[in-house]
């Protein structure tokens, strides 16, 4: 009876386990807070050369703020040569005027338990941003739909390893230019509670932007904090277009965050060595904050670099490459010098498929930001193509993989659990350690495990039908979008974001240039 009692008991167990491993889990890990050293590429005396010949080109070459007579002005008044569009700063006033912007701040989830604190040793991820193709193992490569948009927000918001909801996740090309930021902001907010950004690719969709997070969050939280985290590209060489000042200054003035990022292909618009890039892009941040903080001193920025290497048979650009880790390890070591928050790196790849190219570029690339010191790391899962495509099977197959950044950033444990010597000496010579104790009580948490990868034997492999990794990552598309739970909202907040779409869509004419 006894015996019979202890098969059910463990049987019980074996069920338990079972069902433990088969529930829906919608779980987000904290953001990485590095236990582990920074990569630091570049000494002193070589920094110093990069920051002296960066402020040389703001004095003697300068910047061009274009079509903003207003940003003009600013300058002008700030101590800075203006000539037509463009503007010559002294030497040290725009290290200056960055001096006032926070070295880290948090942004804050509509789910107060996925805040992220962006800044100091913290890693936060956010999927990939812009492109205006998807891809998937079934459909093939198409325009991107509000469908599909949708479809990523909720992978996003299923992925553990995802800290941030991002923003343009894939551009829904069959909604009206001059509407779709207010679907996708909407599905962010509804779809998804982790962080979010906002819209840049007009002034008022910046603006429909902050007035949507106040329907969110409330009017006067949004006043008091950052609930919005959203991407400035520079125009390189040395141009700021009035488009991006302009979503600049509305983020700006309401103390929402804005990355300020070089949008660099080094032998086009950029020098093709590793220092000339990094004198560039120094420069164009260094303006790009000076003048957020003209704006409003003391609103939130990242250092921004965005920065790939270019194939000079093709044009196209790489990834992956020596020349871009030199540069993305020196960009953060420049970002930490002038005290602000580093955004770089990626799940860069230049593969059509995500195949083993796309895996051996994307690995580079990961690994390259964690070790760089990066704060805020965009497309961190989806890129294809050189950034062309969003690929549902490649969101999953790199979210997967960003577990095993965190683990790396844990660095190793010395406490007496992790020494290990109560181990060492319950086994001894010739023993094995499967059954001893101390395996025993760590062996769940011990080792980072793939959700994804199949390690099992050949014959099991071959039975269940020797799948590759894309179709079992096009498996976990399914399964993900099937177990998908929208989180709770309120309902007057969800109506009223609901009438602001509807009614902001309904004032103007559908343009699709």
């Amino acid at each position: 009876m006894n015996e019979v009692a202890g098969r059910r008991a463990r049987g019980g167990g074996g069920a338990a386990r079972r069902a433990e491993r088969t529930a829906v889990s919608i779980e987000t890990a904290r953001f990485i807070e590095r236990n582990i050293p920074n990569f630091e590429i570049l000494n002193d005396e070589a920094l110093s050369i990069i920051e002296w010949n960066a402020e040389t080109v703001l004095e003697e070459i300068g910047v061009n703020f274009v079509e903003n007579p207003a940003a003009l002005d600013l300058w002008r008044a700030a101590g800075a040569d203006v000539q037509g569009e463009r503007v010559r700063i002294p030497r040290g006033l725009a290290r200056k005027l960055c001096s006032t912007a926070p070295s880290r701040f948090t942004q804050h989830a509509r789910n107060p338990a996925r805040n992220v604190d962006i800044g100091g040793r913290n890693l936060v991820l956010a999927p990939v941003y812009g492109p205006p193709f998807v891809r998937d193992l079934e459909g093939g490569r198409r325009y991107a739909t509000i469908e599909d948009f949708r479809n990523f927000v909720k992978l996003g918001y299923m992925s553990k390893w995802l800290h941030h909801s991002g923003g343009t996740v894939c551009e829904p090309t069959d909604v009206a230019v001059n509407k779709r930021h207010l679907d996708m902001l909407h599905a962010h907010m509804v779809l998804s509670d982790k962080p979010y950004m906002g819209s840049v690719t007009a002034p008022e969709r910046a603006a429909d932007s902050v007035e949507m997070s106040k329907i969110l969050f409330g009017s006067d939280f949004v006043d008091q904090n950052t609930v919005m985290t959203s991407l400035i590209n520079i125009n390189s060489p040395l141009t700021f277009d009035g488009i991006m000042m302009g979503a600049l200054e509305v983020y700006a003035r309401a103390n929402q965050a804005a990355i300020i990022s070089p949008f660099i292909v080094g032998g086009a618009m950029a020098p093709v060595t590793v220092a000339g890039t990094l004198t560039q892009v120094l420069a164009e941040v260094l303006a790009g904050v000076a003048y957020s903080q003209l704006i409003r001193a003391g609103a939130p920025v990242i250092f921004g670099a965005f920065v790939t290497s270019i194939d000079m048979n093709s044009g196209a650009p790489t990834f992956g490459t020596p020349e871009a880790a030199h540069i993305t390890y020196g960009a953060g070591q420049l970002a930490r010098r002038l005290g602000l928050p580093y955004r770089s790196g990626g799940a860069f790849c230049g593969s059509k498929l995500p195949d083993a190219q796309a895996a051996y570029e994307t690995a580079n690339s990961l690994n390259m930001a964690l070790l760089s010191g990066v704060n805020f790391m965009l497309h961190s899962c989806g890129w294809l193509e050189g950034g062309l495509v969003s690929s549902y099977e490649k969101f999953v197959m790199d979210a997967d993989q960003l577990g095993t950044l965190h683990h790396l950033a844990q660095g190793i444990h010395m406490d007496a659990n992790g020494q290990g010597m109560d181990a060492i000496r319950e086994v001894g010579p010739g023993g094995h350690y499967l059954g001893c104790e101390h395996t025993q009580a760590n062996f769940k948490s011990a080792f980072w495990r793939s959700d994804l990868l199949d390690y099992k034997p050949y014959e099991t492999w071959e039975e269940e039908g020797a799948r590759d990794t894309q179709a079992l990552a096009s498996l976990r598309v399914k399964k993900q979008l099937a177990d998908y739970q929208q989180p709770a909202l309120d309902e007057g907040i969800a109506e009223a974001l609901t009438d602001y779409v509807a009614r902001k869509k309904a004032a103007e004419p559908d343009a699709f240039i």
